[in-house]
């Protein structure tokens, strides 16, 4: 018990130490869903409220879908479209730029237990229609969790670290998110998150806080 709270104490503080100079904490309200489909097929669909502060002025909307295969029970390949709504803040100034994207993308989610470890692997390509431009993005995501009480699976500490790499342009570093929380399995279908992310772009990073429901159905 002693290890696992020092072991989250470490993600968080490591987290904490790589602001940036001017960061402000934003709020990311989540929701993933998951349906099982005949053949083998699920429907996966989410919504992502993300604002720039705690309570306030919207930074992004995402919504994104998707049908995946699951080849075994510990390998599923999807393939999903999302539109995203951005209004970005321009530096220095306070005007908001207001940007549309669509965006298909191809997956591989990988899952693996070690004892009662939980590993993800997820491996994402991108092809992003950013307004008039068009834009490819590598994503890999490896994600843990574990229960918090060695009596009870309910409750888990989650922790993920996710690296974009851009394939084309200049700029081949895109960012990196670092997330540290608590989570509470309602039952075999809901769980809910609360934890902490920070993201980390090429010149500054931005702290946020997650709230995430995951619903299978």
């Amino acid at each position: 018990m002693t290890k696992k709270i020092l072991l989250f104490a470490l993600l968080w503080s490591n987290t904490l130490s790589i602001r940036g100079q001017e960061n402000q904490v934003g709020n990311w309200l989540i929701y993933i869903g998951n349906k099982e489909l005949k053949n083998s097929l699920n429907w996966h669909h989410e919504i992502q409220h993300r604002n720039y502060n705690f309570f306030g002025e919207l930074e992004q909307l995402l919504l994104r879908t998707g049908i995946g295969y699951n080849a075994n029970a510990n390998n599923n390949i999807l393939l999903g479209y999302g539109f995203i709504d951005s209004r970005n803040l321009l530096e220095k100034t306070d005007q908001i730029l207001k940007v549309n994207e669509h965006r298909i993308y191809q997956q591989l989610i990988s899952k693996q237990a070690i004892g009662k470890l939980k590993v993800q692997h997820r491996y994402r390509f991108e092809q992003r229609f950013v307004e008039d431009e068009f834009k490819l993005r590598y994503r890999y995501f490896l994600s843990l969790r574990i229960p918090f009480l060695k009596t009870s699976e309910k409750y888990y500490i989650s922790a993920y670290n996710e690296l974009f790499i851009n394939a084309n342009g200049e700029n081949t570093f895109d960012r990196n998110r670092i997330y540290g929380g608590f989570g509470y399995s309602l039952n075999s279908n809901i769980k809910f998150e609360l934890g902490y992310m920070n993201q980390i772009f090429k010149s500054s990073s931005r702290d946020q806080l997650n709230l995430i429901c995951f619903f299978n159905f």
